[in-house]
């Protein structure tokens, strides 16, 4: 079933993967493309670095896959605290605060070589059908400009060498992940083809709280009035700028906060396949026209447990009716 709002409103509904085969689940779960293809699964438990043919193989496999659906390609996203082995010696001295560090789109544009490498691979697979590649960790627009330069030079490697490509470049997309990617998102939208909310990061650099440490784990809180904000600065700017945006952290596939993302303007949500399903059936039960000024009500908030009170009544409701 498609998923659409009771009122009519089409919601992009899309999958997280790191492997090939999570290809036949999340098209039976109803994905209508991968709004994220996580490629550190390539790079981890093996003692040397990923070549270009194999790194191609893996991207083809997907994009042949999904049969002519949206396949979005993040560029390798580790770094400080979860370098694989083989890249090591790429880091330099041990850093005193990781999640600060050296990771990401930085070190891509840090190390050409190993960026390269991964942008020839995922040109040549974008001829096979539609796809995106997504910068993470973006924090200027400088950033995304450079990544932009080294993809026309490693297109124009790939002609000589006689590779066929897409007639035009695969849009370039920015994480919106940081803070401050939020904050300058009128900028960055000026520089990328489209935005990914990336929330699981956004939340912990906002409140400078790690989820995973059990001593301020109740900190993370998607919910906090300031991460809000953000989200909605990020739709503004994209929606100024004409671009897509779509949200694949952890909270787009949680039923419970659908409502609030849609009525904060998002239209499409990437999720783990198995989360589809109860994420759609929350969609076609809601009413946009209502959702909207939920969620406005809710912006209006500066208490995290109000803004909590006034989504699970919401949903609460809707689950009546």
């Amino acid at each position: 079933m498609p998923g659409v709002t009771r009122d009519g409103v089409e919601i992009r509904l899309e999958a997280n993967v790191e492997l090939a085969a999570e290809i036949e689940p999340a098209l039976a779960n109803g994905a209508v493309g991968l709004g994220l293809v996580r490629t550190e699964f390539l790079f981890l438990n093996r003692d040397d670095l990923p070549g270009e043919e194999e790194q191609y193989e893996f991207y083809a496999a997907l994009v042949r896959g999904m049969g002519g659906r949206m396949v979005t390609l993040r560029t390798l996203d580790v770094g400080g605290d979860k370098l694989p082995e083989p890249l090591s010696g790429y880091a330099g001295s041990e850093p005193a605060n990781p999640a600060l560090g050296l990771r990401a789109i930085r070190l891509s544009l840090k190390e050409r070589r190993l960026f390269d490498i991964q942008l020839a691979a995922m040109l040549r697979a974008a001829s096979l059908g539609p796809t995106r590649i997504l910068l993470p960790m973006i924090s200027t627009a400088g950033e995304i400009r450079r990544a932009r330069e080294a993809l026309d030079q490693v297109g124009r490697r790939l002609r000589r060498r006689g590779f066929r490509l897409p007639t035009a470049m695969p849009p370039v997309g920015a994480m919106i992940e940081v803070p401050g990617a939020a904050l300058a998102a009128d900028a960055l939208a000026q520089e990328a083809d489209f935005f990914a909310l990336g929330t699981n990061d956004l939340v912990q650099y906002t409140l400078a709280a790690d989820r995973s440490d059990e001593q301020v784990a109740h900190l993370y809180n998607p919910l906090h009035p300031g991460v809000l904000r953000l989200i909605q600065l990020a739709v503004e700017a994209a929606e100024r700028r004409g671009i897509p945006i779509s949200i694949c952290g952890e909270m787009a596939g949680e039923p419970r906060y659908a409502a609030l993302l849609l009525g904060l303007g998002l239209r499409a949500l990437s999720m783990a396949p198995r989360n589809i399903p109860v994420v759609k059936q929350r969609i076609r039960s809601l009413d946009m026209v209502a959702a909207t000024r939920r969620a406005n009500a809710i912006m209006d908030q500066s208490d995290p447990g109000r803004i909590a009170a006034l989504l699970d009544d919401f949903n609460t409701a809707a689950a009546i009716c």
